[in-house]
C-alpha cells in the first residue's frame, strides 16, 4: 500500500484564472505563457502526476513567464488520463508503468524544436515537480540543449553511476518531511554528485516541508509553510536566471 504522496489535499484547491493559452505542437498539447516583452529565453515546465491542466502547475508557468521567460507546460502524458486525487493508491504502480518519467525524450525534443523555430528561443531551461522532477533529472543527463534544470522533489532512482553525470547545471529541491524521499537518499545523491558531476549543481532541503509543497498557490498555503514555499520559488527562479 503506497501512501498518498501529495500531503496537501488536492481536492480543496482554489480556482485559478490562467494568463496563458493552449497550443497544439505536433502531437502534443501545451499550455504557454509569454512575458510582456519579447525574449529569446524559455523554460519548459514538467507537470506532476496530476497533469498539464492542474491549476497549480499553470500558476507556476505564469509565475516563470512573469520573470521574463517564454514558459511552456506540454502534456507529457500525451492525451492519456492523469492521476486523479480520487484514484486508488494501490493502482499507482501500474499507472506509473504507463507513465514513465524516464521516457520523455521524444516529447522534450518536440517542444525544444517548437521553442527554437516558432518562438525564437536560444537558451532553454527546464523545471519539473515530483513526476516532473524525475523527468528533469533524466533529461539533464541526456539532453545537452537544456541549459539548466531544476528538479523539485523528484523521487531519486539509484540504478547506475550514469545517474550523476549531469550535462548542465542542475538544482535539486527537496522537502525535509517528504515521506516519498528519505534524507538518506538525498545525502547519497549529494555524495554521488560530488564524485561524478562535472557541472555546477546544488541540493537544498526546506525545513518541515512535505511532498508537493512548492507549487501551491498563495491562497492554498498554510501560514507556517509560506516562507519556505516562497524561498523555494525564489531559489528556483534565481538558478534559472543564473544559467538561462
Amino acid at each position: 500500500q503506497m501512501a498518498d504522496p501529495f500531503l496537501y489535499n488536492t481536492g480543496e484547491r482554489s480556482h485559478y484564472g490562467c494568463l496563458g493559452h493552449e497550443v497544439q505542437i505536433e502531437y502534443l498539447k501545451a499550455y504557454v505563457c509569454r512575458p510582456s516583452f519579447s525574449t529569446d529565453k524559455a523554460v519548459i515546465v514538467v507537470h506532476d502526476v496530476f497533469g498539464w491542466k492542474f491549476p497549480d502547475i499553470r500558476y507556476i508557468v505564469d509565475l516563470i513567464a512573469g520573470h521574463g521567460y517564454i514558459a511552456i507546460c506540454p502534456d507529457f502524458f500525451k492525451g492519456t488520463e492523469p492521476w486523479k486525487s480520487t484514484d486508488h493508491w494501490h493502482d499507482f504502480p501500474d499507472w506509473m508503468k504507463n507513465h514513465d518519467p524516464m521516457k520523455v525524450d521524444k516529447e522534450a525534443d518536440v517542444v525544444l524544436k517548437y521553442l527554437k523555430e516558432q518562438c525564437g528561443a536560444k537558451k532553454i531551461g527546464i523545471v519539473g515537480f515530483s513526476w516532473g522532477g524525475m523527468a528533469v533529472h533524466h533529461l539533464m543527463l541526456k539532453n545537452p540543449q537544456l541549459t539548466a534544470g531544476v528538479s523539485l522533489y523528484g523521487r531519486i532512482v539509484r540504478d547506475s553511476e550514469e545517474r550523476y553525470s549531469l550535462l548542465n547545471p542542475t538544482f535539486f529541491i527537496f522537502g525535509e518531511k517528504d515521506h516519498t524521499i528519505s534524507l538518506d537518499q538525498i545525502f547519497l545523491l549529494e555524495d554521488k554528485l560530488k564524485q561524478y558531476c562535472k557541472v555546477p549543481y546544488k541540493i537544498k532541503v526546506y525545513p518541515g516541508q512535505v511532498h508537493g509543497f512548492a507549487q501551491l498557490k498563495p491562497e492554498d498555503m498554510k501560514p507556517e509553510d509560506k516562507p519556505y514555499i516562497e524561498e523555494a520559488r525564489r531559489d528556483m527562479i534565481d538558478w534559472i536566471k543564473m544559467f538561462v
